[in-house]
């Protein structure tokens, strides 16, 4: 599985948490591994510009999601077993737009960032919200991905934690890892 993250956006993103995210909810919705995703953090500008041209609709918005028209072309779906190499799509983020939103929500930028990677990868996976029923499946399911993310990595964090600490007693102790020859 390769993700790409391009910030072209002038807002400091964490671009690892976008690729960890983004794998996590593509492993997690069984996407074939083989898929290439692109992520682009782009400025209000960049974002009013798409969301006009796309979607017509005026000024900025948060994210968008461009599926890869071959994939549904061939009918393929990217979740399919015997699919080869192929680009799944882009998402699109525009920070400074998310920024209000993460404020209004009383969270980071970074965990508004995550959520609407999830939210753009399920939209590239064909969900939408268009309707009351599609909308509280795909919302579900982002919540339910964001918190599983979560927890996964907040124990390997924790477990990180934990092995320095492990280390340093060690090394206090005199007991300190020797290389190997």
């Amino acid at each position: 599985m390769s993700i790409e993250v391009v910030n072209e956006s002038g807002v400091t993103v964490d671009e690892a948490s976008l690729v960890s995210v983004a794998r996590f909810a593509l492993e997690s919705m069984q996407v074939n591994p083989a898929v290439e995703l692109a992520i682009t953090a782009v400025g209000l500008d960049a974002m009013t510009e798409l969301h006009e041209r796309w979607m017509d609709e005026p000024g900025p918005t948060d994210v968008m999601a461009f599926p890869m028209d071959s994939l549904a072309e061939d009918s393929r779906r990217p979740d399919a077993p015997d699919l080869g190499p192929a680009l799944l799509g882009d998402v699109v983020l525009c920070p400074a737009f998310a920024k209000d939103q993460a404020r209004t929500a009383g969270h980071t930028l970074s965990d508004e960032l995550h959520l609407l990677t999830v939210h753009g990868v399920l939209h590239l996976l064909g969900y939408d919200h268009l309707e009351p029923a599609d909308e509280r499946e795909m919302f579900g399911l982002q919540d339910r991905l964001l918190a599983q993310w979560r927890d996964t990595r907040d124990r390997a964090k924790a477990q990180d934690r934990r092995k320095r600490s492990d280390d340093r007693l060690l090394g206090a102790a005199g007991f300190e890892d020797e290389p190997t020859r």
